[in-house]
């Protein structure tokens, strides 16, 4: 969590990806793994959950992974090198340099007033990256191309803020997104 202009920014859910083997035998993998589940009917992939820190990775039998439910940046190595321990003593052959990476960060922040979303969309209709269709979905959705992130506002005044890989680019997307709707303040 991090203040941010008195309102905490919160981490809600860290994901990360990429390959971590050049395959990897699910059927062997989930033998070997108390609490590692496949069910291919259901899901493509293993799903194997850890507890320390908790979390779950996906992993599919062309190599790649997808850990996610991290609450921490931190935490992304230390699960990496516990996962890949796992996968060692359990048999499957791991890449020597793993490819994982963060790859999008979800946060939560609370503006701390309510929002007009008519007037914000009405006030922001010069921008392409804004899409509020309240009999769709109740908040507003506002695009930022740098840095890449996504906001969802609501009426309360909450936001949930996605897409970046790490708290600079949230932060710095949430500083872009204050000055769009102070503008918004100012032309109605």
């Amino acid at each position: 969590m991090k203040e941010n202009g008195g309102n905490i920014l919160k981490i809600e859910n860290i994901v990360a990806s990429g390959s971590i083997a050049e395959s990897v035998d699910l059927e062997l993998l989930s033998d070997k793994i108390p609490g590692c589940v496949l069910n291919t009917k259901r899901f493509p992939g293993a799903v194997y959950h850890m507890q320390n820190p908790k979390s779950a990775a996906l992993i599919f039998a062309s190599g790649k992974i997808v850990i996610t439910g991290l609450h921490r940046p931190e935490e992304s190595k230390s699960v990496l090198q516990n996962l890949i321990n796992t996968l060692k003593e359990a048999g499957i052959t791991v890449l020597d340099n793993p490819r994982v990476k963060v790859t999008n960060m979800v946060c939560s922040h609370d503006l701390g007033y309510p929002c007009n979303l008519n007037r914000i969309m009405v006030g922001l209709m010069d921008s392409e990256n804004i899409e509020y269709e309240p009999e769709v979905f109740p908040g507003l959705v506002c695009r930022i191309s740098d840095p890449k992130v996504v906001f969802l506002l609501f009426t309360t005044g909450k936001l949930i803020i996605t897409g970046g890989t790490n708290m600079a680019d949230i932060e710095k997307g949430l500083v872009i997104l204050k000055e769009k709707l102070s503008i918004v303040d100012h032309k109605i």
